[in-house]
Parts: structure tokens; C-alpha cells; sequence
């Protein structure tokens, strides 16, 4: 008598995120029968993109690193056509700009570097050993370190103050929204890391295209994908809780197993799993045009204010892609970071005037407000020991995982991954 074939399991993935769409995905190709639904009439979650007069406006000011593992795994980086920033930054106060780069990737600023005296020669001594001691060092060796503040572990390791004042605050201040520094050390180790091996870049389409990429590839798979639908309530079942009743759209569905991948509030509230965290970091975005003839030269590398955080960084997004803007216009995207009170005019005006005392010699009298982001939600606060307090991926009750960049770090890296594990959890159920 032959061997009983397993039924094929039948999944419901809520939320279209990065982590749902790649959770989704995984599971087709395990065999399951997927369905995922998304409350937007768009996926992606986070990482969208949106089309306002020619100009591709970024859901707040997002950057791909190309040397995350997850990346590299999930997502076809030719397809996505990915275009790079220059690597390091540019220093930037009232009426001064210096550059801060790595001469070995980036030779040609190399005397600006070295010349550099916003930090001193002992600080770039100190980034070139860190470049090598991390370089040693693997991805999971790293997350498990961490334990202390950034601020902190860079004055333990002997770097000035005009360097975390001028440089890391603001640089760092965008990668975690957290200008004071004060974001686990692991963080900042993952991210150096991925800064000092691959491409700081952008899809030539908008960062929209990462999630429309994995939506292309997940359907590709047999999943079944529903926008405009929220799943509302998830319910284990029976005594062993092998299945789970899901509410979505008004309707009622049994499922064998479940991925909740929303939004973390939604995801509390659907799962009752207390740990999941809700506390937010938050930032505003402003997109701003200028007549390309107008444009002060960027040299494709995002502009650090190293006075205050009015903005905190500015970044040349149709230089580094040229798609981002129509003919003869040049966008950047400024960051505010936390909930601003300020009007959208208001925080253009700011931007303008940064603008202006950075780049003296240049016209901003045409300078255009293009669209504006305010973002409640960007990242969840990730203080030092904060993974010790992380959610399991199979904390919720009954055949329900989790997946979502609050299951591991808040980065495309963290969503990406926690996709995969939590598919990887459901087929064990």
C-alpha cells in the first residue's frame, strides 16, 4: 500500500508588507495554498512609492543596503535596476561642506577625506579598524553583541566628539531616526558593516519596486493576493487548536495555519501577544524640486547637517536616479526626524534655508515643494537590549506565526528575514 499524501495546507497571510509578500512566497513553493491579504489598495507596507508630476516621491526617505543577506536572497537586484549613491557623506554647516568617504571604494575623494577637519586623523584611523574588525565578523556574531548605547560605544572606542557630532549623530540620526544615539550598538555595528560591503541604492523606479518585485514573484508561486482587505479577527480552533478561523472582508474562512505580518499594532490586537512592541520612532520627509541648471553639485551623496536636525539630511535622489525627477529637474528629499507641528510650508522654508547657507553660490529662489510624509510609524524604538524583549515568531496561540522586522531589527533586512523564518514555522506546525 503506498504512503498517504499529505494534504496541501491552506495559509492565510495578513498584510502585504515585505515580510508577508516573502512569507507568502516561501510557503507556494513549499506546496501550501496562500492567500494574503492586504487592507491597502496597495502593497508593500512601509515601502511605497508614489508618482506626483513626473517626480517618484519615496514613502519617507528609504535607502536598500546591498550586502543584507535577506536582500541578496529575496530580491533580483539587476531587475531592480538599482542605482548607487557615492559612498560616505557630505559634512555640511552654514557656509562650509567637507566630504567623509572610504578612499578604498571611493578613490576619487580620497584627498577630501584625508583632508577632512570636521574629524580628526585619529577618528579615520579608528573607522578604518573598524571597517576591518567587523569585516571578521559575522552578520549573527553581531546581533548578538550589542547591549549599549551607539553614543556610548563609540566613545569607548576612542572617537572624538566633533566626530560623533558632526558625523554619526546626523548620519546615524537618519539610519535610526534616533539623532541622540541612544539605538542599541548592534545596530550600528549591522549597519557599518553593510555600509563598508556593498551599495547604499535605490530601485531606478522608486522603492515601490522592491515590494512590487516580490508581489510579481509571489503570484508567480500560485498565491493569491486580495488589496483592499483587512483581515479583522484570527480565532485558534478546536481543543488542539489545528486550525484557525479567519475574518476578513466580512467573511469567514478556515485556514490550517496563519501568518500575521501586519502593521505592529494590528498584529497586537489580532494575536494578543503583548511583546510586540508599538513604541514608534517617527520622521517627516519633504521632496523638493529645482531646475537642474539651478542644482549645486552633490556629487550623489546625502548632505548631513552637522549644525541641528533642520533637516537632519538631505538627499539628491534623481542624481543618484535620474528616473526619480522629469527632464531638467533635480528632486532631494529632506528628513525631519519625530512628528513635526510645523506646516508643510513651514518645513519647506526650512529646507530652502538650509539649503542655501550649505550651497552659497547657488539659486534656490525656484526651489518647488513637491510632496511631503509624515510618518507616524517609521521604525519601532530599538533602545539598548532591546532584541532580549522581541516577540517569538510562534508566541501567538494555535498554527499563527509572526513575521515582521519586529521579530528581529527594524530595517528591510529584519522584515525580509522574518518572512522566511516565519514561513519556515509554519510548515513545522
Amino acid at each position: 500500500m503506498g504512503a498517504v499524501e499529505r494534504a496541501r495546507m491552506d495559509v492565510v497571510v495578513a498584510g502585504g508588507g515585505l515580510a508577508g509578500l516573502v512569507a507568502a512566497r516561501h510557503l507556494a513553493e513549499s506546496g501550501a495554498d496562500v492567500t494574503l491579504f492586504e487592507r491597502r489598495d496597495e502593497l508593500g507596507g512601509r515601502v511605497r512609492s508614489r508618482e506626483i508630476d513626473g517626480y517618484t516621491l519615496d514613502r519617507g526617505f528609504q535607502v536598500l543596503f546591498s550586502a543584507y543577506p535577506a536582500a541578496r536572497r529575496e530580491l533580483d537586484f539587476d531587475a531592480l535596476d538599482l542605482r548607487r549613491f557615492s559612498p560616505g557623506a557630505t559634512i555640511a554647516r552654514d557656509g562650509t561642506r567637507s566630504v567623509l568617504s572610504d578612499p578604498l571604494r571611493n578613490p576619487s575623494a580620497a584627498l577630501e577625506t584625508i583632508t577632512n577637519g570636521e574629524v580628526t586623523f585619529g577618528d579615520k584611523l579608528r573607522v578604518f579598524r573598524l571597517q576591518r574588525e567587523l569585516g571578521n565578523r559575522s552578520v549573527e556574531e553581531i546581533m548578538r553583541r550589542g547591549g549599549s548605547s551607539i553614543e556610548a560605544y563609540l566613545v569607548d572606542r576612542g572617537f572624538s566628539e566633533s566626530f560623533v557630532d558632526a558625523f554619526a549623530a546626523p548620519f546615524y540620526g537618519g539610519i535610526t531616526l534616533d539623532r541622540s544615539l541612544s539605538t542599541d550598538s548592534a545596530v550600528f555595528e549591522y549597519t557599518f558593516k553593510m555600509l563598508s560591503e556593498g551599495a547604499t541604492a535605490v530601485p531606478a523606479g522608486g522603492m515601490g519596486a522592491i515590494p512590487a518585485q516580490l508581489a510579481e514573484r509571489a503570484r508567480e508561486t500560485g498565491v493569491t493576493i486580495e488589496t483592499g482587505t483587512a483581515v479583522e479577527s484570527l480565532t485558534p480552533d478546536g481543543d488542539e487548536q489545528a486550525t484557525v478561523t479567519v475574518e476578513a472582508g466580512g467573511e469567514s474562512l478556515t485556514a490550517d495555519a496563519a501568518v500575521v505580518a501586519t502593521d505592529p499594532k494590528a498584529a497586537k490586537s489580532l494575536t494578543g501577544v503583548e511583546s510586540i512592541t508599538t513604541e514608534a520612532r517617527s520622521c517627516v520627509t519633504v521632496h523638493v524640486a529645482l531646475p537642474s541648471g539651478h542644482s549645486p553639485p552633490m556629487n550623489k551623496r546625502i548632505v548631513l547637517n552637522a549644525d541641528d536636525d533642520r533637516p537632519n539630511s538631505v538627499a539628491p535622489m534623481s542624481d543618484v536616479a535620474p528616473d526619480y525627477a522629469p527632464d531638467r529637474q533635480t528632486l532631494y528629499s529632506a528628513t525631519f526626524l519625530g512628528q513635526q507641528d510645523a506646516s508643510d510650508d513651514a518645513l519647506f522654508e526650512e529646507v530652502r534655508s538650509a539649503l542655501a547657507s550649505w550651497y552659497p553660490g547657488a539659486n534656490f529662489s525656484d526651489l518647488a515643494l513637491v510632496g511631503v510624509d509624515r510618518i507616524d510609524f517609521a521604525q519601532f524604538a530599538q533602545p539598548p537590549g532591546f532584541r532580549a524583549g522581541l516577540p517569538a515568531v510562534d508566541a501567538p496561540a494555535g498554527p499563527v506565526a509572526l513575521a515582521g522586522d519586529y521579530t528581529r531589527w527594524s530595517s528591510i533586512q529584519g522584515a525580509l528575514e522574518s518572512g522566511r523564518i516565519a514561513a519556515e514555522t509554519v510548515a513545522e506546525f
